[in-house]
């Protein structure tokens, strides 16, 4: 999700004019388990298509409808604008954080992603 607010649409509202790219992504998006995260560009590349840019735009337009706080940037920085929202999704799911120092703005912590990120595999159906 860009620095955008995530949509609170539901997909059924819009489900006829959603472009099939942003359809796949939000399926990723929905595939990811709690307690894990797939960054943007993971996304893209398991989809084979697009980029880490188009991901996140997709997110940011439609992505209020399935668990957005899962898609996330590759250096485990929360959500500008919803990192609080996220860190309660974080937390209730048990994802792994990264503590922040005294020294870190806001004292907010980062995901862990080497232990958050989740490559896409064990109970997926394979490559949409």
């Amino acid at each position: 999700m860009s620095e955008q607010s995530p949509a609170e649409d539901t997909r059924e509202g819009y489900a006829d004019a959603l472009p099939e790219y942003a359809e796949r992504v939000l399926q990723v998006a929905e595939r990811i388990p709690p307690g894990r995260v797939m960054t943007y560009g993971d996304v893209a590349e398991w989809l084979e298509e697009g980029g880490p840019r188009q991901v996140g735009r997709v997110m940011a337009l439609y992505g209020g409808a399935v668990p957005w706080w899962r898609v996330v940037r590759a250096d485990g920085v929360l959500l500008p604008g919803h990192e609080l929202r996220a860190l309660d999704h974080y937390r209730a799911e048990g994802t792994p954080l990264k503590e922040a120092g005294r020294s870190a703005e806001g004292h907010l912590p980062r995901l862990d992603m080497r232990r958050a990120r989740w490559d896409g595999g064990a109970g997926v159906e394979g490559h949409t």
